[in-house]
Parts: structure tokens; C-alpha cells; sequence
């Protein structure tokens, strides 16, 4: 993993362990990797990814079940209510950037039809 010098590195963590649980990589009720096996996967230390795994926790994510680990939790309302404010974060970030380009926000839904047609096009 990548991370950028701007945003604190358990809260990547934490983004990153949203993603998969969104994409379906780690699915309710799922056991997630331990926290040395995830330090070691993202190169971090062990104390930042407990940090994001107690923000996860606080935040009900995540629970932990005394000597298994950590899981996802098993409310579906919760981790569909997380999927939409990752969307919901993807496109505020994508309609800034495209302000920022000079396009006009009633025009977001036409440039993003062309590109959908140009990218499948490219792809046949």
C-alpha cells in the first residue's frame, strides 16, 4: 500500500480496511487478518494498525472477540450506510476536480456518459 504524506497513516488503514469490506474482500462477520499480519502486509507498525482497528471498533465496524480477533460486523445497515459515505466521498471529490477543470456541474452527467463510451469502446 501506498500512502500519502498529507492524511495520518491509520486512517489509510482504516479507508483501506473500509474498501474491502465495501467490495466485499471482507464480508460481515468475517475474521480480519491480525493486526501483526496486517502491519506486516502494509509495512507499518503493529501500534498504527491498532489504531485504526479502534477507531473501526469505536465506530462498530469491527468487534473483537476476546483471544479470536477482530471481525467485521455482522449489521448490514451499518456496512451499507460506510459503503454509501465511501461513494458519496469518491463522487464530492469527483465533482471538485472536475469544478476545478471548468466544468460546469449540470454537465458532470454528460462528460461522464462520454468517457463511460469512449473507455468501452477502447475496450472492444
Amino acid at each position: 500500500m501506498k500512502f500519502k504524506d498529507n492524511i495520518p497513516i491509520y486512517l489509510q488503514i482504516e479507508q483501506y480496511l473500509y474498501r474491502q469490506i465495501a467490495m466485499g474482500k471482507l464480508q460481515a462477520g468475517q475474521k480480519i487478518p491480525s493486526v501483526r499480519k496486517l502491519a506486516v502486509e502494509l509495512t507499518v507498525n503493529v501500534n498504527t494498525v491498532q489504531r485504526a482497528l479502534q477507531q473501526m471498533n469505536d465506530q462498530g465496524i469491527l468487534y473483537t472477540k476476546r483471544g479470536e480477533g477482530n471481525f467485521v460486523t455482522e449489521d448490514t445497515a451499518l456496512l451499507d450506510k460506510t459503503k454509501q459515505s465511501l461513494i458519496d466521498n469518491e463522487l464530492d471529490e469527483f465533482v471538485q476536480n472536475m469544478t476545478r477543470l471548468g466544468i460546469k456541474k449540470e454537465n458532470l452527467g454528460q462528460v461522464l456518459e462520454e468517457y463511460i463510451q469512449r473507455s468501452e469502446n477502447k475496450n472492444e
